[in-house]
């Protein structure tokens, strides 16, 4: 069993930064991708950005792309999501989780993918 917590979420103005975290523990194993996914009221949970087991390649929505950057600490076996430019369509809950295939050498972008999720931290960006 693994949890995840995630942390940094809060209510900026636009064009304002955030720097979500999300840490795991339980029966952790670092040799497993990871990926943020955000919801908005009314909308599908979808995919923001990624990064495989080593940290070796991100990916990121097309839509984030330039804005946000994934990164993480396998010694604190936590992963991050550095949110810049933010912008009044950003507003979601956003979600962290593991990949369910061990050691994948690229990034999932399907929500059925991913076999563990946290409990989500919300994001308001006002304009």
């Amino acid at each position: 069993q693994v949890q995840l917590v995630e942390s940094g979420g809060g209510l900026v103005q636009a064009g304002g930064s955030l720097r979500l975290s999300c840490a795991a523990s339980g029966h952790t194993n670092r040799s497993y991708g990871m990926a943020w996914f955000r919801q908005a009221p009314g909308k599908e949970r979808e995919f923001v950005s990624g990064i495989t087991y080593s940290g070796g390649t991100t990916y990121h929505a097309a839509s984030v792309r330039g804005r946000f950057t994934i990164s993480r600490d396998n010694a604190k076996n936590t992963v991050y999501l550095q949110m810049n430019s933010l912008k009044p369509e950003d507003t979601a809950v956003y979600y962290c989780a593991v990949d369910g295939v061990l050691a994948r050498t690229f990034v999932g972008i399907y929500v059925n993918e991913y076999d563990y999720w946290g409990q989500g931290t919300q994001v308001t960006v006002s304009s």
